[in-house]
């Protein structure tokens, strides 16, 4: 769990690759995130192929706590793999601005993606995503994480109708030591109430339970 070390720039180092600033093209502006901007860019690492990505931003001005945070979403990337989770492909903290960087999904965010294409997909390829989320759901119970924020606006879809979890800004570990495996919020912090289970909002108690009913 990256927030049990004393040192969060170790669990940056331990679980996120650096990559060398001069790999890395910025293209395009595609969003914003709470940290910075993200664009569209793309990653030539030595020996492979040239790749699109998208690079997460830490904007200028920031103090060591919101670099702490915003690294601290690769730490837990950097753990997971599995095809239905965004893949981290590596970080930069040498060089100004920070980044994360990770592969890019052509169709953007599931809940705009559904909005733009209405009426156009069978059944089949709707339930077809339905269970590449449940997957990749799954995948996080199973790794003892709880993502705190399951939303449509945080699964991206590529170009094969692939879904992928993403933006693990919120993400916990749960305790494998005990027979109720739960993170509990402390007061004040942030939560995501339309999508947000009664009893996380009530207690401000997150499990995979809770996962599932913002999956719902």
């Amino acid at each position: 769990d990256p927030f049990t070390y004393e040192d969060p720039n170790e669990a940056v180092r331990e679980f996120a690759k650096e990559i060398d600033v001069s790999t890395v093209k910025i293209e395009e502006v595609i969003g914003a995130g709470e940290f910075g901007e993200v664009y569209k860019g793309r990653l030539k690492l030595p020996g492979k192929r040239e790749i699109y990505v998208a690079i997460k931003t830490l904007k200028a001005g920031y103090v060591e706590k919101q670099r702490r945070d915003f690294l601290s979403e690769a730490s837990i990337m950097g753990q997971f793999d599995h095809p239905n989770i965004i893949r981290l492909e590596g970080v930069v903290t040498k060089s100004r601005p920070v980044m994360i960087v990770t592969e890019f999904m052509e169709n953007g965010a599931l809940d705009s993606f559904l909005r733009q294409n209405d009426g156009q997909f069978t059944v089949i390829q709707l339930v077809g995503m339905l269970r590449g989320i449940s997957a990749g759901m799954k995948y996080l119970s199973e790794m003892n994480y709880v993502h705190r924020d399951l939303a449509a606006r945080n699964i991206l879809v590529n170009s094969n109708l692939v879904c992928k979890v993403s933006d693990f800004g919120l993400s916990r570990y749960l305790q494998e030591d005990t027979s109720d495996p739960s993170y509990t919020s402390s007061l004040g912090g942030k939560i995501p109430v339309r999508w947000t289970a009664p009893e996380a909002i009530a207690y401000r108690k997150f499990t995979s339970a809770s996962d599932v009913w913002s999956y719902g």
